[in-house]
């Protein structure tokens, strides 16, 4: 079933970001569902469909549910999803196919984390760790940033990327995070900033890698025919896919390509239309080498050319496909699982046009893509400022 045109999203809401000592993460993922039924000008009882992530600091059996239970709404159509930072975007694939099947009218989808202050360090390197192959990679401790680093390595071998081309992603999201008042990181940084900075995993420095944060953002989404009755512009979906290849990155297939390729190249035909179309990206960039492969599995360059591409200036601000404009993880803020959220509620306000100093001109068409694990889980969302024709 194509869900192109069916669904719209006409609020979104996102909390403060960074460190947020005295929020619990379900005050947050309440407070960022809040601000988007606001922004929506909808009471609470519109809600019928309702959409979570568990939190990793206050994990719950049954996630979604005990938002419903805080939030007072007993929706028809509730879920808690699970796939790391794809996790979000699926979530509003799933929204608009539970729309066009009929099982609700109206979905809330909000998400919340509080890493940055909810985590000791001891439990936040059992974290680091806890996600690799219990039988091939927990047992020798190899953390998050390792497995990116390896990402990182096969990169620069296979296509002579280098740590320059990776830290450009870095600065260039900085640049944007620097125009952005809610973004946590707002100091422009150098190329020499980032190769200087400490590194974590050869060859990623600390600047290579996303921040931990609080924080929480939502959505809500409705039925394209009465999206235009609230009193935002709503935004069209218009194509979604998703792509898996494996759960853990010592039986990844490639280290080099990703099923970001099987996800966006669904999203596309669903939207029928292609990379040329689209005039921004919000990308998930959980560490700078992701941001590559991304770009390349996407379509918007060809395999190994994607340190060129950032080199040459085509994700910034005026270029010709200004990425991550809001400032991504790297800058912005990355609170975990809830981090995709925020690229879609920035993919929103920059095709309503209110995105301020970061504005990109004319926008008509943006691409939002999360992925989960290492590389393992990805869904692609592309979103128009008008309806599509038939």
């Amino acid at each position: 079933m194509s869900l192109r045109g069916v669904a719209a999203i006409v609020g979104v809401g996102d909390t403060p970001v960074g460190k947020l000592p005295g929020w619990t993460p379900t005050e947050l993922c309440v407070e960022a569902a809040r601000l988007a039924l606001a922004d929506a000008a909808l009471d609470k009882s519109a809600i019928d469909g309702l959409v979570t992530c568990d939190s990793m600091v206050e994990p719950h059996m049954y996630h979604a549910e005990m938002i419903a239970q805080t939030m007072q709404i007993r929706p028809r159509w509730c879920m808690t999803l699970s796939a790391g930072g794809a996790t979000n975007l699926a979530a509003v694939h799933h929204a608009a196919a539970a729309i066009a099947t009929g099982q609700c009218t109206t979905v809330l989808i909000s998400a919340a984390d509080t890493l940055r202050t909810g985590l000791s360090p001891e439990r936040a390197q059992a974290q680091m760790t806890s996600t690799g192959d219990p039988d091939f990679e927990a047992p020798y401790g190899l953390p998050v940033p390792g497995s990116y680093a390896l990402i990182a390595r096969a990169h620069m071998h296979a296509f002579g990327t280098t740590e320059e081309q990776f830290a450009r992603v870095a600065v260039t999201t900085r640049a944007h995070a620097a125009l952005n008042p809610a973004a946590e990181k707002r100091t422009p940084i150098t190329v020499g900033d980032v190769l200087a900075s400490r590194l974590i995993a050869d060859p990623l420095h600390l600047l290579d890698c996303s921040l931990v944060s609080d924080g929480g953002a939502a959505v809500v989404v409705g039925g394209a025919d009465r999206a235009r009755d609230r009193p935002n512009p709503p935004v069209y979906l218009l194509g979604a896919g998703e792509g898996r290849s494996h759960e853990h990155v010592s039986r990844a297939p490639s280290l080099v390509e990703s099923a970001a390729r099987e996800s966006g190249r669904r999203a596309f035909d669903m939207a029928r239309l292609g990379p040329a179309d689209v005039d921004f990206a919000e990308l998930y960039d959980c560490f700078t080498p992701v941001v590559l492969i991304e770009l390349e599995d996407l379509g918007f360059c060809p395999k190994g050319e994607a340190g060129r591409f950032v080199e040459d200036g085509h994700t910034a601000l005026g270029g010709s496909l200004p990425t991550n404009t809001h400032g991504g993880l790297l800058s912005h803020a990355h609170p975990g699982n809830p981090g995709s959220m925020f690229g879609l509620t920035e993919a929103v306000r920059q095709l309503r046009r209110t995105a301020g100093r970061r504005q990109v001109p004319d926008a008509q068409i943006g691409l939002v893509h999360g992925q989960g694990g290492i590389l393992s889980s990805h869904c692609t969302l592309i979103l128009g400022r008008e309806a599509p024709r038939p």
